[in-house]
């Protein structure tokens, strides 16, 4: 059986790591598969938040919602939401991201400043506390996407956004998928600022708008001129969510090639900026065999040993 560690501080997962570096152990975070487990449940805490600035400091073990809660005392707010309420670590490692990436993209364009701890117990940082910092190699950008196999996530400097006073969702129906590529064509070229532009398939296409009142309104009247639909009080958005959370596959798209890639599919939650569907089936890794060999070299860099799985 393996080991369980709760960390409540960097230093102690530097000890542990070297501990476990020394002993040839494997080391996973949050999960099984090692033979040490590194839990940061216990890493919780908002060590600075910068209202002026629309910074803020966290642990890595803080869950989303949990944070959500603290910053909108100061009407902000951190604008990931990924399904589900996974740890700020967790949505740096996969780079995590929801409907609300068409606007403000993903955990890696959030992410000013980071922490590390390394395989074998070296305490490593890079960025800062505001937003232009260019001090040092940016690894919080490197880490995005990184699985939890250079490093420890352990702080993550964040960018902040004010949290809107309004919010309006349209959703409008798409018959076909030829149907859904104009629809959505339409509102991306069209002088709106969404929040979210999902597909829902088979059937719906759902914008978010989101900001003073008064532009929201203008803008969701615009949009719902352009392509038609009904207000829906969010749950789309719940949908949407659960979908991406239960899927076991994502297929990549090129821009301006949604009716195409709809026209292959069943069912997906589709993140049409992002070129993105998440499919119920599993699917092939989408990345090309230089990316993955690329990711692999630079993973043998960090982690030598292989301490991480």
């Amino acid at each position: 059986m393996p080991s369980v560690s709760e960390i409540q501080s960097v230093h102690e997962a530097a000890d542990v790591l070297a501990r476990a570096s020394a002993e040839g152990s494997r080391v996973s975070i949050d999960r099984e598969g090692g033979d040490v487990v590194l839990s940061t449940a216990r890493l919780d805490r908002v060590l600075e938040h910068e209202a002026g600035d629309l910074t803020a400091i966290v642990e890595a073990g803080i869950r989303v919602r949990e944070l959500d809660e603290r910053l909108a005392e100061s009407g902000q707010m951190l604008a990931l939401d990924p399904p589900g309420n996974p740890t700020i670590g967790a949505c740096v490692a996969a780079n995590r991201s929801g409907p609300r990436r068409h606007r403000y993209g993903t955990a890696r364009d959030l992410v000013i400043g980071v922490t590390i701890v390394l395989g074998d117990g070296t305490i490593a940082s890079s960025g800062g506390k505001v937003v232009k910092n260019v001090a040092g190699y940016d690894l919080g950008k490197l880490l995005c996407g990184s699985e939890g196999r250079f490093g420890l996530i352990a702080r993550v400097a964040v960018r902040l956004h004010p949290r809107p006073a309004a919010t309006r969702t349209l959703v409008t129906p798409v018959e076909s998928a030829p149907v859904a590529g104009a629809k959505a064509r339409a509102i991306l070229r069209a002088p709106l600022a969404p929040s979210a532009v999902d597909v829902i398939w088979p059937g719906r296409l759902a914008i978010l708008f989101e900001g003073a009142q008064r532009a929201v309104d203008e803008q969701f009247e615009g949009a719902q001129a352009l392509v038609g639909g009904v207000e829906d009080e969010g749950a789309i958005w719940n949908e949407a969510s659960e979908g991406q959370q239960q899927c076991r596959g994502r297929l990549l798209f090129a821009p301006g090639r949604l009716a195409e890639a709809l026209a292959g599919l069943d069912e997906a939650v589709v993140r049409v900026s992002a070129g993105a569907a998440y499919v119920p089936a599993p699917v092939p890794d989408p990345r090309d065999p230089v990316e993955l060999a690329l990711a692999e070299r630079v993973r043998e860099a960090f982690d030598p040993k292989g301490v991480f799985v």
